[in-house]
């Protein structure tokens, strides 16, 4: 039981030395996290669309 007491209280001081993000940054870094996610979705269903696309055209007709 006292590791566990032991762990704890070292994880909390160890918590305190983290640099946390504000909440400016935090909301900027979701934001571009999405942005990109969003990118990438566009990208890879065009790509999904031009490919079934050619599929249609070109070998199952």
């Amino acid at each position: 039981m006292n590791k566990i007491i032991q762990f704890l209280k070292e994880a909390k001081i160890e918590l305190t030395k983290v640099n946390w993000p504000t909440k400016e940054k935090t909301i900027n870094y979701t934001l571009i996290v999405i942005g990109i996610s969003l990118a990438v979705a566009a990208f890879l269903g065009g790509l999904d669309y031009f490919f079934g696309y050619l599929l249609k055209t070109f070998i199952l007709k």
